[in-house]
């Protein structure tokens, strides 16, 4: 296994209370594996993220448990010297916002050159020959004209494609690509997703995709994981029927286990006439307002069972090989099948 998190616990401290942000996280993923970690806002997949890259904000965020194995080393218990030559070099990451991720007063040439002059001690004019070679492998036409250009000169998607080669630079065994497509157009996010694919194939490298949308992983993961209320709540591999197809997992499927991964399927856009899509009750889960005893998943519950969810956990069940679901409705049916 090329990355795997054991029951990552984050904390962040507010006025209102302590925040769980991350309550028990695991998963792993694998060289040429791609692993979407699909979740609404707050759910806590972003800011496992920052843990696993060693970039989260400490204070207010603080990691209280866990492991983050990567090739073999557990991430952290190194020290910050030791993380910092891994991140770029082993793992890098792809952030939602190009614009506000890149410096705007320096090209992005010189911006591109700079991961080879710190990370391979390469010279100004070599890192500018490489920085333009990236710039032609991520499909940006002009590069050797574009390289001395700055990022408001670019387009949303030019810019995407500027911070993937930015990731790709020093060929890193793992990337973490949180919300790559945001604010993009659909045939744009398109182009993007394919490059990334495209580029994830070619180099054999680990792919974390952090995203709130099916439709931008349907056709790129090889296991999908839902996160809600900073667990990990339901999983599951793609099969080769449904390779390359809409639903492309057991947790995207017809027949999901968790709420909220059926009405995010619900909210995909289909042909077939359906009525509109449940709205989700309650604040964001990991914050002090919505804390519950027991489940977390109790506010957005049916009332006459949402007494019951107050006080317990969910319920980690097994269904079909490599299938996990955290759900009252997965455990009714394992018993009623027994």
């Amino acid at each position: 296994m090329l990355l795997e998190v054991r029951d990552l616990h984050v904390e962040f401290h507010t006025r209102d209370g302590t925040a769980k942000a991350v309550n028990g996280v695991s998963y792993g993923v694998d060289a040429g594996e791609t692993l979407a970690v699909l979740g609404e806002s707050g759910s806590g997949k972003s800011v496992t993220a920052q843990a696993i890259m060693g970039i989260l904000d400490i204070p207010p965020g603080r990691i209280t448990g866990g492991e983050v194995i990567f090739q073999g080393r557990d991430l952290l218990k190194l020290k910050e010297e030791q993380r910092r030559r891994v991140r770029g070099a082993e793992m890098a990451m792809i952030f939602q916002d190009a614009l506000s991720s890149l410096n705007p007063v320096i090209s992005v040439g010189d911006q591109l050159a700079e991961m080879f002059t710190v990370h391979r001690g390469m010279s100004r004019k070599d890192a500018r020959t490489r920085a333009v070679e990236l710039m032609d492998r991520v499909r940006i036409p002009a590069a050797r004209e574009r390289v001395r250009q700055y990022p408001h000169q670019f387009s949303g998607g030019m810019r995407q494609r500027i911070m993937i080669a930015m990731a790709l630079a020093l060929e890193p065994a793992l990337i973490i690509a949180d919300e790559p497509t945001t604010a993009l157009d659909v045939t744009v996010q398109a182009q993007v997703m394919e490059l990334l694919a495209e580029l994830q194939r070619e180099l054999r490298m680990g792919l974390i995709l952090i995203t709130h949308d099916l439709g931008v992983v349907a056709d790129v993961a090889d296991r999908i994981a839902v996160m809600y209320a900073g667990r990990i709540v339901e999983s599951a591999p793609s099969t080769p029927s449904t390779r390359r197809r809409p639903t492309p997992t057991r947790a995207a499927s017809s027949t999901p286990s968790r709420a909220w991964t059926r009405r995010a399927r619900s909210s995909t856009p289909s042909r077939a006439c359906r009525p509109a899509s449940p709205t989700s009750r309650g604040a964001a889960p990991s914050t002090p307002a919505a804390r519950w005893p027991g489940t977390s998943a109790a506010p957005t519950s049916r009332p006459c069972t949402r007494s019951r969810r107050r006080g317990e956990r969910l319920p980690l069940l097994e269904g079909v090989p490599e299938w996990l679901s955290r759900s009252w409705r997965s455990a009714i049916s394992s018993s009623t099948t027994r």
